[in-house]
């Protein structure tokens, strides 16, 4: 089974203020951004389930000319509060890291 992690130089993601987390995925090359940047496997619907985010509030950046997309939605609970369990949403990519991409046909 491939994840996202094996399409990718890295998986990260890194606190975007008190209230937003974003994601990067840095993309391998050309074919694998095309995979990871398909809106028909990773979209906002994806992201709401991995994260229990409301979906409208997911943002993407498709940025073709890097192979990165970023991801940005606000946090669970506001960074540094008393239920905060990672100050430096350090660690938040991991879900979407594992994430199983679909075969290609």
């Amino acid at each position: 089974m491939t994840v996202v992690a094996d399409l990718a130089l890295e998986v990260r993601s890194k606190n975007a203020g008190p209230f937003w987390v974003t994601m990067e995925v840095f993309a391998r090359d050309a074919d694998a951004y095309e995979v990871v940047a398909d809106s028909a496997f990773l979209d906002a619907s994806v992201i709401a389930r991995l994260y229990g985010v409301p979906a409208q509030d997911v943002q993407f950046y498709r940025i073709p000319s890097l192979n990165v997309v970023k991801i940005s939605f606000p946090r669970p609970v506001v960074q540094g509060s008393l239920r905060d369990h990672d100050i430096h949403a350090g660690q938040h990519h991991v879900p979407l890291a594992m994430l199983a991409v679909p075969p290609v046909t």
